[in-house]
């Protein structure tokens, strides 16, 4: 069993292949410039999200026009979707807060000035229902926004000014001319009804001029429109590497930026990233696990100190967070940079060698003592029983713990979904899950939530 796995986990059939990660310290976006009129009165603007950074203004889609006015969809520092428009200075922005790195949350922006009701001239939907409003402007039947102006410069994942978004985004789709309702894209689960699923729709959109879809199946054109409307955007600040198997219908673990420790890592990379503040914190996984065989690594160590990874107990994930010392308390099995290996606050000298290239945990919750086993560059350091203070039926969950007071300190983790940096060898586990350095020990499988759903 696990926890924390966020919403929109299931498949009823159709399955989302990949995401883009936007990495919003590497500036990310795709952008296009239109050269015609679309249709700016009606449109549909519909894309699965996984969030990264937690608390920023983002923006999904932008439209500078060319008399320097913009009209957008984006996520307010309250973590609200929104929409404005400056064609006639409307906004409108809802209640409903996006604020959990773990989950995979449906946005569908339903535009249609034409409309003889006002309340549906703007739509939001989250996960299949439309938003409530915190404020809704009265728009003029028969707006023009920005958005499909001849010359407007477009772009996906940030707008002209910076704001750039961070996280996951899959299964982006714009009709030109449409407006659609949320049922287009996606349907309530017919096993968990309040699960909301993506559906396989392409075939069913009516695209218009300047209509796009991006699936992001191609890693060396992450900007292809496969919509049949030849809409390529270019890119921009984004790499092969970017693209990833962390998605809507496959939910991988990554780091939880809500849950940092007295002094805040820095989370990039769509949440795998973690460099150390000038004091101790730490960073947890996004899912807890209580059950099953999992295996992550740990890559780009850039720290010659005061670095910890390893496992913590459910009651950690809370109360670390003013902890001085974190790394002596009670619920922890760590590996120190220099080899020395700590047990529940008791450390154990040149227990294991200094980190290599690639480390790595191969977790066992199923056995009848419970182990986590360490690796160094695929060969294996040593394997530690989990103690009174991981007891059964408990969630485990994935930390790194560092300090950045003497030098840099950052790692990358590779739960599978995602990854920073590419790799020599590119092993997946015995389900096709998954992209590691090494292959995994037989019988551990990626944190996702297909691999969950069969041993978890």
């Amino acid at each position: 069993m696990a926890t924390i796995l966020g919403a929109n986990t299931l498949s009823s059939g159709y399955d989302i292949g990949n995401s883009l990660m936007f990495n919003d310290n590497d500036s990310a976006y795709l952008s296009k410039t239109l050269g015609s009129n679309g249709n700016q009165k009606t449109f549909t603007w519909s894309a699965w999200i996984k969030r990264g950074n937690i608390g920023t203004s983002q923006f999904l889609f932008d439209v500078h026009a060319s008399a320097g006015h913009h009209s957008h969809f984006y996520i307010s520092s309250g973590n609200v979707p929104a929409v404005y428009t400056a064609n006639g200075n409307y906004s409108f922005s809802t209640k409903n807060r996006l604020a959990d790195p773990a989950a995979w949350y449906h946005l569908v922006f339903r535009i249609d000035t034409t409309d003889g009701t006002n309340s549906n001239r703007v739509r939001i939907y989250i996960n299949g229902t439309e938003a409530t409003y915190d404020s809704y402007s009265t728009i003029t039947q028969n707006t023009n926004f920005e958005i499909n102006g001849n010359g407007s410069a477009c772009s996906i994942g940030r707008r002209a000014a910076g704001d750039y978004f961070d996280g996951y985004m899959a299964e982006i789709f714009f009709c030109d001319g449409q407006s659609y309702a949320p049922t287009v894209f996606g349907e309530y689960s017919s096993t968990s009804p309040s699960v909301w699923i993506p559906k396989d729709c392409k075939d069913d959109l009516s695209f218009g001029t300047h209509g796009y879809y991006f699936p992001f199946d191609d890693s060396s054109d992450l900007g292809d429109d496969e919509s049949g409307q030849g809409n390529d955007f270019a890119e921009n600040n984004i790499a092969a590497t970017d693209q990833s198997t962390d998605t809507p219908t496959n939910n991988f673990a990554t780091f939880n930026g809500r849950v940092k420790g007295s002094t805040s890592p820095t989370f990039l990379q769509g949440n795998i990233q973690v460099d150390a503040g000038n004091n101790w914190g730490h960073a947890v996984g996004t899912i807890g696990l209580a059950s099953g065989k999992w295996y992550w690594e740990i890559d780009n160590i850039t720290a010659s100190s005061n670095v910890f990874f390893g496992i913590c107990n459910e009651f950690n994930v809370g109360h670390l967070d003013n902890d001085s010392t974190p790394y002596s308390e009670a619920g922890l099995i760590l590996y120190f940079q220099d080899g020395r290996r700590t047990v529940d606050g008791t450390s154990s000298e040149g227990e294991y060698n200094a980190y290599g290239t690639t480390m790595a945990c191969a977790l066992d919750l199923d056995s009848g003592t419970k182990t986590i086993k360490f690796f160094r560059d695929n060969s294996e350091e040593g394997s530690v029983n989990l103690t009174a203070n991981f007891p059964d039926g408990e969630f485990v969950f994935p930390i790194f713990m560092g300090s950045a007071s003497s030098n840099a300190c950052g790692v990358d983790f590779n739960f599978g979904g995602t990854i920073s940096t590419a790799l020599a060898s590119a092993e997946s586990d015995a389900n096709g899950y998954g992209s590691f350095e090494f292959a995994p020990p037989s019988g551990y499988y990626a944190i996702c939530a297909k691999n969950i759903a069969d041993y978890g």
